[in-house]
């Protein structure tokens, strides 16, 4: 058996700049990805999802699931079994995470390569930058990639209140389409600390929409902040997930376990950024 995994995807800044006329929106986001996420495993055999995992209620193994469809774009045949651990439709990128990698494993497992940048881009515009699996700044509808300078060492509690918001429904709900797009350039960051100013220099234009649609984001939010070492916390992606940025390890540990004694029905985990 072999095994992939698929590590959440955090936009620690995501700024909306533009529409396409085709409805597609225009991003400009610093994307990295947390230590924490599901596991795709891949057996010989006809091609099959099997999902398990305390997050596989959410989910059907219907034939449009995003992991079977990246098998049916590799052209390849396995059993394969999703272990979802990440919250469904939460902002950091799980279904787009598996497909990606599924699309690894898939590609190690038969040697086949792997599809071109167009019918990955197909499958979700979070896929190829869950494909690259490494810090980039990501733009246009998420073909863009960009990979960033070394950041520094730093961990990030993630919280879900276990409240799904439909992106399209957020997007709809932005004040505005064209704002500005990020800092031009990314400087070299010595700490978490700078990590931090500097990310206050940004935002996630998504995030008060989505608010106004789940008022609760903003006591997750608020949960975040309240913790000692917080340097910052801010939504991802579309939400309802909402991130808390720690210098270490211990210090985060302590946050996530004050915040789940608080809110013993949300989603809490503690987790290194990998950058």
């Amino acid at each position: 058996m072999q095994t992939e995994f698929a590590p959440a995807k955090i936009n620690l800044a995501l700024h909306v700049t533009g529409q396409r006329g085709d409805g597609y929106h225009l991003l400009d986001s610093l994307v990295v990805f947390a230590g924490v996420g599901d596991e795709i495993r891949a057996t010989p055999g006809p091609l099959s999802l099997e999902l398990t995992g305390p997050m596989a209620a959410g989910l059907q193994a219907e034939p449009d699931n995003l992991v079977l469809r990246a098998a049916r774009a590799m052209g390849a045949e396995a059993r394969l079994v999703l272990d979802k651990r990440l919250p469904v439709a939460s902002g950091i990128g799980g279904g787009s995470a598996d497909a990606a990698a599924a699309l690894r494993l898939l590609a190690r497992v038969t040697g086949r390569p792997l599809p071109d940048a167009g019918t990955v881009l197909a499958l979700g515009a979070d896929v190829p930058v869950c494909l690259a699996g490494r810090a980039v700044r990501m733009a246009g509808v998420g073909e863009h990639l960009t990979p960033l300078p070394p950041l520094p060492a730093a961990w990030l509690v993630l919280v879900n209140p276990g409240v799904a918001v439909a992106t399209p429904a957020v997007f709809k709900g932005l004040a505005r389409k064209d704002n500005a797009p990020l800092p031009r350039d990314m400087p070299r960051l010595r700490d978490a600390q700078e990590l931090a100013a500097f990310l206050r220099m940004c935002r996630n234009d998504l995030e008060p929409p989505a608010m106004a649609l789940a008022p609760v984001i903003g006591t997750l939010r608020d949960a975040l902040s309240a913790q000692g070492g917080c340097l910052l916390a801010r939504m991802s992606g579309s939400g309802a997930t909402c991130f808390g940025l720690f210098a270490d390890g211990l210090t985060a540990a302590a946050g996530a376990r004050a915040v789940q004694a608080a809110h013993p029905k949300w989603w809490v985990a503690a987790a290194p950024m990998l950058s």
